[in-house]
C-alpha cells in the first residue's frame, strides 16, 4: 500500500473550476468520499467518466496530484468492475469502481454480479442527474423516476442506497463498507446525484477512522472448536477440503494437516492456495478436478472430512456429490449462507477460519508433552518432511499432456505454462474451457510447499512466499461471466506490478472483453494474455456434443488475435506447437513493461474435463 497519501486537510490545491481546497476549508462531498478511500489504503479507482460523475473525477484528480489515489480508465464499465475484483483479490483490500448514470451504471452490473456471487469486497459508485431534475427525463436518468438503476443493483449487492443529502455520506459510506467487508463479503453500491457530489460545507477530513471500524473480527465458537478437536482426536483418518475462502488461513491449515498427517484436496477456487507438490495434496475436487481427489474423499477408512471455506455450490462440491455431502462432513466457515448448504453435516463450526485453525494448532502443540503425541508427531515428520508429490500422476490423458502434436494440445499448453513462468506468477483462468484446463492440468514448478514449516515454526522468507491471500491461481465460480479474467488481470497487475500476471482466456471471452488489453498497454503492465484459439465457444461446443444436443451458436470465424493484440499496442506471438512455446523468451516477456498476447491455436477437438457440469445438466438438478 502507498504510504505517501496526505490527509485532505493538508492538501492545498486548485480544482478545474478554480476553487481552492486549503487547510481548514470545507470540501465537497466528492472530496470527503475520496479522503475516506485514501484513509483505508485504496490505491486505484477503476471506471469510465461521464457528466453525472464528474465531481468525483475532479476529486480523484486532486488526490492524484498530491500522490493519492490514481484512476485507471477502463474501456467498458464491466471491465472496470472486473478490474476492481482482481485488485481486491490481490490486495485483500476493497476494490473500487465507478461509472456515470444510465448505461454506464447498467454496464457495471455483470461485473458486480460476478463479485457478489464470489464474495469479493467492492465499492461501486454511480452518478445520478441533479435531484431537481428527477422525473424531468434528463439525459441518462437512472433514478426511481427513470430507468431505476438502484432497483437493479438491489439484487447483486450487500448494501445499496441513494445519497440524497450531503450529511448522508458518512453514515451510508460506513454502513456500506462494513457490509462489503463482513462475511459474507461482496459489492456495495452508492449512487450520488451530481448536485449532492458538489455540495460544499463538508468536514475537511474524515470524522471517523474506518481502519478501526473495518478491522477483521476474530469471532469464534469455542464450544464448537472444542467439539471439533475431540472429533479429530478420535478420528482414525481425516481428509481436508480446502476452499477458496481459506486464503489468510492457508498457512495454519497446512500446518494442521502436517501435524495430523491429514491428506487434503481443494476446490477449484482453492487450488491456488496450496502447492500442487505438497506431499499431502491429493488433487482438486469438483469442476475440472482429479479422480484422486474424489477417491480420497470416498475412501471408506476416512471417518472425518473437514470442508473449510467452501461455498458448496455446483463447481466446488462436485455437483453436490455424495462423496462430500454425507454424515462424515464437518463444515468450517464464517458464512452462514455456506453453512446452510450442508444440513447433513455432523458439525458446523462458525467463525473466522484463521482463528479456528490457530486454536487447533495451539491445542496440538499443547499435546506435545504426551508421549503418545510425540510418537505420532515423529511418524508424521518422517512421512512428510522433505517429500513432495508429483501432481502429474493425478492427471488424465498423460499422453496428451506430453504430446508434441500440432496444433498444440491444451493439456500440453498448461504444462508449458507451468514450466516456463516464474514461481511468483499470478495466473487467472477465465470462464469456459480455460478454467477447466487450468484447474486440471496447470501445475507450476517450484511452488512453496507451505506457508509455515511443516511441523511448526515461523514463516520461511523466500522469494516464493505468498504476498497475498488470493493464491497463485484465481478463478471465478458460480455466476462466472466470460471475460472476467481479462479485466481481473489488469486489476491484479495494478495491485502488484512487480509480479508477472498470466491471463488464460478463450477466443470467445477475448472477443467479448479484449478491449481491456488497451488498458494494460496504457498502464505498461506485465500481463501475458494466453488466448485459447479453437474458433469456437469451446465449452458450449463440447457440452452440446456430450449431451447429444444440436450443434448451434458456438462457431467463431478464424481470428488473428496476435494481429489484434498488436493493433491494441501489445506485443504478440502466434503459437501453434510446443516448439513455438519453447522459442519464447519468457524472461524478456516478464521484464517487459507492457502486455504480451499469445495467440495459441489449440486442438479444437480436445474435450475439457467437464464431467461434473454434464452430470448436473443431465440430472436437471
Amino acid at each position: 500500500m502507498r504510504t505517501n497519501i496526505l490527509p485532505v486537510q493538508h492538501a492545498v490545491d486548485i480544482d478545474q473550476g478554480g476553487r481552492t481546497t486549503a487547510p481548514g476549508h470545507a470540501v465537497e462531498v466528492a472530496d470527503l468520499l475520496v479522503a475516506y478511500l485514501e484513509q483505508i489504503g485504496v490505491e486505484y479507482v477503476f471506471g469510465v467518466p461521464g457528466g453525472a460523475i464528474e465531481p468525483l473525477y475532479n476529486a480523484l484528480a486532486r488526490s492524484q496530484r498530491r500522490g493519492g489515489i490514481r484512476h485507471i480508465l477502463a474501456r467498458h464499465e464491466a471491465g472496470a468492475a472486473f478490474m476492481a475484483d482482481g485488485y481486491a483479490r490481490e490486495t485483500g483490500n476493497i476494490g473500487v469502481c465507478c461509472s456515470t448514470s444510465g448505461p454506464g451504471a447498467t454496464n457495471l452490473i455483470t461485473g458486480v454480479a460476478g463479485a457478489y456471487d464470489n464474495n469479493i469486497p467492492m465499492l461501486v459508485i454511480t452518478g445520478q442527474p441533479a435531484l431537481p431534475a428527477f422525473g424531468k427525463h434528463p439525459l441518462q436518468e437512472s433514478a426511481c423516476t427513470g430507468v431505476n438503476v438502484l432497483g437493479m443493483f438491489r439484487h447483486c449487492t450487500r448494501y445499496n442506497s441513494l445519497i440524497s443529502h450531503p450529511k448522508q455520506l458518512e453514515p451510508k459510506l460506513i454502513a456500506a463498507l462494513q457490509r462489503a467487508t463482513r462475511t459474507p463479503c461482496g459489492p456495495v453500491h452508492l449512487t450520488v446525484p451530481v448536485d449532492v457530489f458538489r455540495s460544499p460545507g463538508m468536514p475537511a477530513a474524515p470524522s471517523y477512522d474506518l481502519r478501526q471500524l473495518l478491522a477483521p473480527s476474530s469471532m469464534i465458537d469455542d464450544d464448537a472448536v472444542d467439539t471439533l478437536y475431540r472429533m479429530i482426536a478420535d478420528a482414525k483418518k481425516v481428509v481436508l477440503l480446502i476452499g477458496g475462502w481459506c486464503g489468510e488461513a492457508a498457512g495454519s491449515i497446512l500446518q494442521f494437516a502436517a501435524l495430523k498427517g491429514a491428506t487434503f484436496v481443494t476446490t477449484p477456487d482453492g487450488k491456488g492456495l496450496v502447492s500442487p507438490h505438497h506431499p499431502l495434496f491429493r488433487g482438486v475436487f469438483g469442476f475440472g478436478g482429479h479422480l484422486s481427489a474424489d477417491a480420497a474423499l470416498r475412501d471408506e477408512s476416512v471417518d472425518l472430512i473437514l470442508a473449510i471455506g467452501a461455498s458448496m455450490g455446483e463447481w466446488n462440491s462436485g455437483g453436490w456429490s455424495d462423496s462430500i455431502l454425507n454424515e462424515r462432513l464437518v463444515h468450517i466457515d464464517e458464512s452462514e449462507d455456506n453453512l446452510a448448504r450442508t444440513p447433513m453435516a455432523r458439525l458446523h463450526v462458525r467463525g473466522r477460519i484463521l482463528s479456528v485453525f490457530k486454536r487447533l494448532v495451539e491445542r496440538l502443540h499443547d499435546e506435545e508433552k504426551h508421549a503418545s503425541y510425540e510418537i505420532e508427531r515423529r511418524r508424521v515428520s518422517r512421512e512428510v518432511k522433505g517429500k513432495v508429490s508429483d501432481p502429474d500422476t493425478m492427471l488424465s490423458d498423460m499422453d496428451k499432456y506430453l504430446s508434441d502434436a500440432t496444433p498444440i494440445k491444451p493439456q500440453r499448453l498448461m504444462r508449458e505454462l507451468g514450466l516456463l513462468f516464474p514461481p511468483t506468477t499470478r495466473f487467472l483462468a477465465d470462464t469456459g474451457n480455460s478454467v477447466s484446463w487450468a484447474t486440471h492440468y496447470l501445475h507450476p514448478r517450484d511452488r512453496r510447499v507451505g506457508e509455515r514449516r511443516l511441523l511448526g515454526g515461523e514463516r520461511k522468507r523466500t522469494a516464493g512466499r505468498r504476498r497475498t491471500s488470493g493464491g497463485w491461481l484465481r478463478v471465478t465460480m458460480n455466476f462466472a461471466p466470460m471475460g472476467w479474467a481479462i479485466g481481473g488481470a489488469v486489476g491484479t497487475a495494478a495491485a502488484n506490478p512487480d509480479m508477472p500476471v498470466v491471463c488464460i482466456t478463450g477466443d470467445g471471452s477475448l472477443l467479448m472483453n479484449g478491449q481491456e488489453i488497451s488498458v494494460a498497454v496504457a498502464e505498461q503492465q506485465t500481463i501475458v494474455f494466453v488466448v485459447l484459439n479453437d474458433r469456437a465457444l469451446g465449452m458450449v461446443k463440447h457440452g452440446q456434443r456430450l449431451a447429444k444436443a444440436e450443434q448451434i451458436g458456438c462457431t467463431l470465424p478464424p481470428t488473428d488475435f496476435a494481429a489484434l493484440g498488436r493493433a491494441l499496442g501489445a506485443q504478440a506471438f502466434t503459437i501453434r506447437s510446443p516448439e513455438d512455446m519453447a522459442t519464447l523468451d519468457i524472461d524478456a516477456i516478464c521484464a517487459r513493461k507492457g502486455p504480451t498476447v499469445l495467440d495459441v491455436h489449440v486442438d479444437p477437438e480436445e474435450v475439457p474435463p467437464m464431467n461434473v457440469r454434464m452430470r448436473v445438466l443431465a440430472n436437471n438438478l
